[in-house]
């Protein structure tokens, strides 16, 4: 059996792998995938690796139990929020282990995380994969394989497949089992499966987001509510009237059709103690999304479209009762530019100037919230930018999810450079003519997207109370997977110079 693929020819996220060029086709978050191309790349992954499930190493060096690492995720859990799921999933790990001889030595989860959606985090997956490719648990104990109770728990995306198969199988005599038995991750009819499972996960999900979708679409053409928290001007049951913000709300359109500033009618609220539904102050732009939302006025949006009859065109009136008439409404719509109407704000509607807005600091979008909830898992939310507090950090990155981590803008920023050109594995580090070009004047567009090829994301550790000391070491990257090995992910130390 052929070895394993040399560090200079890395297998990249692409579950296409090396054959891109020939294949002439990628697999990315939004790409097609056919399913000619992914038997393809198994057949030359199998070529590739070595291993197998009956050799000496996976029998547990000399009879011993195999050492295996369990992982669990749920996509909700915004029910009971209390991580049943994940516990069920990994007492189910837990006897398939034991009836194969194996002992799990740590347990990885992603509760209420999904695995559909490209952007959403999932720290639990990500620490897998990282100790994968180390060949350890963080407390040095030796991984031997994976358990879990299905395929789609652990992947529903090209690109997580690859990462997986790619940080199981870059080390010999590996194993990898669920409630149907023990399978040999290196043979191509395991990848074919593995393959053919997520063909099935993907379909699923697809078919699952239209019925959704076709299911919003019905209730709203009936008149039915939106969910979520009440609406301004309602009760809870979202169609009575509330007495003291409906009367707002039609004073408001009336000052605004008679010329009044947007911004003076948000005062007004302002001082006289109106909040919203949610707790929080009035502005400009929310007092704007009240008075322009299709609802004042009886009507019934959904996602930015305006729902119009099938049978007579006419708009869909809702079930609840109006703040104004129709023409009032449009009166005070048309005292706005369209860019700035509920249609074209408002949620999940498309924005009116389709553009989009450049992050405005280098490492946002690539910093993730390393802190440790009260249940014991990670944060792993984005750390976003904004103002700091002292001239040596005009600026900060912090988590909006817990709020229990933040670091420097100017700290992060320099500890990214310098991960990125002396700390990356020498296969994926950026070469010596990008680094003097990223000196030299590179823009903001290129340097985030030399940043993109070599690091998932960076996890931040929460920093000391107190403390006026830079501390590099707080960024942990979660370097590209590429099959080798030598990557190293988040919870590996990282050398700086004192």
């Amino acid at each position: 059996m052929s070895g394993p693929p040399p560090a200079a020819t890395p297998v990249p996220t692409s579950v296409l792998g090396g054959r891109r060029e020939r294949e002439g086709a990628t697999i990315n978050g939004c790409g097609p995938v056919t399913y000619a191309s992914l038997a393809r790349w198994c057949e030359w992954w199998a070529d590739c690796r070595t291993g197998g499930i009956m050799t000496g190493h996976a029998q547990g060096q000399g009879g011993g139990r195999i050492r295996v690492v369990s992982y669990a995720r749920t996509s909700e859990a915004f029910r009971q929020r209390d991580g049943h799921g994940v516990r069920h999933q990994l007492r189910i790990n837990e006897r398939t282990a034991g009836e194969h001889g194996c002992l799990i030595v740590a347990a990885y989860t992603d509760n209420g995380r999904s695995a559909s959606k490209g952007n959403a985090p999932r720290p639990g997956f990500d620490a897998l994969v990282a100790a994968l490719s180390a060949g350890c648990t963080a407390g040095g104990q030796a991984i031997q394989g994976v358990v879990c109770v299905a395929d789609d728990r652990l992947y529903r995306r090209p690109e997580d497949l690859a990462r997986f198969f790619a940080a199981l199988t870059s080390r010999p005599g590996r194993v990898y089992m669920d409630p149907q038995g023990m399978r040999d991750p290196y043979s191509q009819e395991e990848m074919m499966r593995a393959v053919r499972s997520l063909e099935t996960a993907m379909t699923e999900t697809r078919v699952r987001s239209r019925r959704v979708s076709d299911w919003h679409w019905a209730r709203a053409v009936e008149g039915v509510p939106h969910s979520g928290p009440r609406p301004f001007g309602w009760q809870e049951d979202r169609l009575t009237l509330h007495p003291v913000e409906a009367a707002l709300i039609r004073r408001a359109v009336a000052d605004r059709v008679g010329g009044k500033a947007v911004r003076a009618i948000a005062r007004e609220w302002c001082d006289l103690g109106v909040t919203g539904t949610r707790g929080g102050s009035p502005n400009a732009q929310t007092v704007t999304q009240i008075m322009t939302a299709p609802r004042v006025c009886g009507y019934r949006a959904n996602r930015g479209e305006l729902l119009l009859l099938p049978e007579t065109g006419e708009p869909v009136l809702g079930r609840w009762e109006p703040v104004v008439t129709p023409e009032q409404w449009r009166a005070a719509c048309a005292t706005f530019s369209p860019g700035n109407l509920y249609m074209h704000r408002g949620n999940a509607a498309p924005r009116r100037t389709m553009r989009t807005t450049a992050p405005s600091r280098l490492a946002s979008g690539f910093l993730r919230c390393g802190a440790r909830l009260a249940n014991g898992e990670i944060c792993g939310g984005p750390l976003c930018a904004q103002k700091g507090r002292s001239r040596r950090s005009p600026y900060a990155y912090a988590c909006r999810s817990c709020r229990r981590c933040s670091i420097s803008g100017p700290l992060a920023d320099e500890a990214l450079e310098h991960l990125l050109f002396q700390e990356a594995p020498p296969h994926v580090r950026p070469s010596e003519i990008t680094r003097r070009r990223w000196q030299e004047g590179m823009t903001d567009a290129e340097k985030r997207e030399t940043i993109a090829s070599v690091v998932i994301h960076y996890v931040v550790r929460p920093g000391v109370k107190g403390s006026h000391t830079w501390d590099h070491s707080r960024l942990e990257p979660v370097w590209r997977d590429t099959g080798s090995g030598e990557g190293r992910g988040a919870g590996s130390a990282v050398g700086w110079p004192p």
